[in-house]
């Protein structure tokens, strides 16, 4: 038996990507399943590997004192009163995006967190994706020097094709095309350039196409970010796209410039009239089954083993994420008029 045993909120198409990454670590399994559908141990047991409980009581799953962590991959208006629930529970977690539908959910589930001494996992794995740690890889080399733009966008066309339709299309738990998606775009923007932002200006707008007509929300909106060292960026949010997968990226420092997996170093002399290559694996998929949750869970339970915060996505790091997020969202309701993120209260 591994030292954690991971019960898992919610069992859709999610957690079945997050069951196979945390029984591929070193240190957990998933022993127990809470569902709102009946399920039988047995079939998921033969399914996934091991022994595995089915619950249809949240309450009495976190009530099993041989659970330890707990997964939440339930809808998103679901997240603040199970992770809270956890919290209280005394249980670490992992927790998807988006981590609620609220600044204040989200702060009460961090603040849950800390008052209960748990740790916790926010599912911005693309942070660990070969295509960011390359790129974070290249900015902490100094090869781009000091970066004053960035721009990360993320362009998911989430039509009726793609599992997360069927709910996505609701304000209830889509939220906006930047809270349901491209959350992860502007995450890994503050990644390279910084989460010290002073403040955010925000458009948004939704297609014509009768393939969306169902979504309650704009589903491509624009923000602008100003950050506290004078350094600016953009993200775009596009879910009502068609078109391949795309997750761009482009980075202009002092002594370079990178764009998606090509890049140029004024300090390395490297030819100016064309770009040099890096070798990665680019984001190139929204499919759950393609996303890197075995590097960011093992990070997780190394952390969990040292008694520390993981790196990267843990519940205060993701927090400022979110502090940016919604600041946007609220800049774009109100037709683009800037929002400080020190008015956030």
């Amino acid at each position: 038996m591994k030292k954690y045993n991971v019960g898992i909120i919610g069992y859709g198409w999610a957690a079945t990507a997050h069951i196979d990454a945390i029984n591929a670590s070193k240190q957990a399994q998933v022993t127990a399943i809470y569902s709102s559908r009946p399920l039988d141990s047995a079939e998921l047991s033969a399914k996934h590997g091991g022994t595995i409980k089915a619950y249809q009581s949240i309450d009495a799953m976190l009530a099993d004192p041989e659970i330890h962590v707990v997964d939440i991959t339930s809808y998103p208006s679901q997240h603040r009163n199970q992770a809270i629930a956890a919290a209280n529970a005394k249980k670490h977690i992992i927790l998807e995006k988006p981590m609620a539908n609220s600044l204040q959910e989200v702060r009460e589930i961090v603040a849950a967190a800390k008052s209960n001494g748990v740790k916790g996992c926010v599912c911005f794995e693309c942070r660990f994706s070969g295509q960011f740690t390359v790129t974070k890889s290249v900015l902490d080399q100094g090869l781009l020097g000091d970066l004053h733009y960035g721009e990360v966008d993320y362009y998911h066309g989430i039509g009726p094709w793609y599992g997360q339709f069927r709910w996505n299309t609701g304000k209830k738990d889509g939220g906006s095309a930047l809270l349901t998606a491209g959350c992860h775009a502007l995450d890994a923007l503050l990644m390279v350039m910084g989460n010290e932002v002073e403040s955010v200006t925000s458009f948004s707008t939704k297609s014509k196409s009768d393939i969306f007509a169902p979504y309650e929300y704009d589903t491509t909106s624009c923000t602008l970010v100003k950050f506290k060292n004078g350094a600016v960026g953009k993200c775009a949010a596009v879910v009502d796209c068609l078109q391949p997968y795309y997750f761009h990226t482009h980075l202009v420092g002092s002594q370079g410039s990178l764009l998606d997996n090509k890049f140029h170093s004024h300090k390395l002399h490297t030819d100016k009239k064309s770009w040099s290559n890096l070798s990665m694996h680019m984001l190139d998929s929204g499919d759950v089954a393609d996303h890197p949750y075995t590097t960011q869970f093992q990070a997780f339970f190394d952390a969990l083993d040292e008694g520390k915060d993981m790196p990267l996505t843990s519940f205060s790091e993701s927090l400022r994420s979110f502090e940016v997020i919604f600041a946007a969202d609220r800049s774009a309701e109100l037709g683009g008029v800037p929002v400080k993120i020190s008015d956030l209260g």
